[in-house]
């Protein structure tokens, strides 16, 4: 009988030791808390892009864009010659989901026009970092690059040491010939615009960040060439067009607000296929 009893003692004394473990253990918890960065290193993952391909770039835009952008198309009388205007030419690339890009040029009576556009899908390769957020410092830097004007406090644009002379919408309006100006509703409409609207600059309501850049080669005694850029990124896709003309006669300078007018068109088009 005495046997008996201590057997359920020794069960107690067991039981006794088991609890103190678990406080132990416990405690271990309790002190991770104390150092939860260990925690969320082991289990916080950068998120990936939104995006995970790209848009084909050459069929991206339309038509009736391109005979917008490229006027000379429709001077072209051979069929086959329209049809590889309109194809345009794709950029060499070995990954298309990646980067991909596509070319037009057409000539015409009054100019020769280029237009460019690029696909660029970013991917972080550090797992502390989203491919939004490396996208994110990537458009940084292309901004930062194009050197744009900084606003002033009245609205207006400072001059940018690279181009600021070269941009400047009076180049535009004061080359133009006074039919044109009666005859193009766009060209009067410049002349109107001020310094700042027609500035290099970023912009609002594209994407989640995006910029314009309005430069102009050339003299009033050469043949004179605007290109017009308008960069945009979309969570983790980074869009840029490149519009360029050079007209045929020496000492015209392209429109202004007609180039520019059509290259964020074209950028709102395509940030409207990528669903941003």
């Amino acid at each position: 009988m005495q046997r008996k009893a201590y057997v359920p003692g020794v069960a107690a004394l067991l039981a006794a030791l088991l609890a103190g473990c678990t406080g132990g253990s416990g405690g271990g918890t309790r002190t991770d808390d104390a150092n939860p960065g260990n925690v969320g290193s082991a289990t916080a993952a950068a998120q990936p892009g939104k995006y995970d391909t790209l848009p084909e770039p050459c069929s991206a835009v339309s038509h009736r864009t391109l005979e917008s952008l490229l006027p000379g198309i429709q001077q072209i009388t051979d069929p086959d010659q329209k049809t590889r205007a309109y194809e345009g030419t794709a950029d060499l690339t070995y990954d298309t989901d990646r980067k991909s890009g596509c070319r037009w040029k057409v000539e015409s009576t009054d100019a020769t026009d280029h237009l460019y556009v690029d696909f660029e899908r970013v991917v972080s390769y550090d797992n502390a970092v989203s491919d939004e957020a490396e996208a994110q410092d990537l458009f940084g830097t292309k901004q930062q690059a194009a050197d744009l004007p900084s606003p002033t406090a009245s609205g207006s644009a400072s001059s940018s040491p690279t181009s600021a002379a070269t941009p400047s919408p009076s180049s535009s309006s004061s080359s133009s010939s006074s039919s044109s100006s009666s005859a193009d509703p766009s060209s009067s409409s410049s002349s109107s615009a001020t310094p700042a609207d027609l500035q290099p600059r970023e912009l609002s309501g594209l994407g989640d960040e995006a910029f314009l850049n309005d430069v102009l080669s050339g003299s009033a005694s050469t043949a004179q060439q605007r290109t017009v850029t308008v960069a945009f990124r979309t969570s983790n896709v980074i869009v840029t067009i490149e519009y360029e003309e050079q007209p045929a006669t020496v000492g015209v300078a392209p429109d202004s607000k007609e180039m520019q007018d059509r290259a964020r068109k074209l950028a709102s088009q395509l940030a409207d296929t990528l669903g941003g």
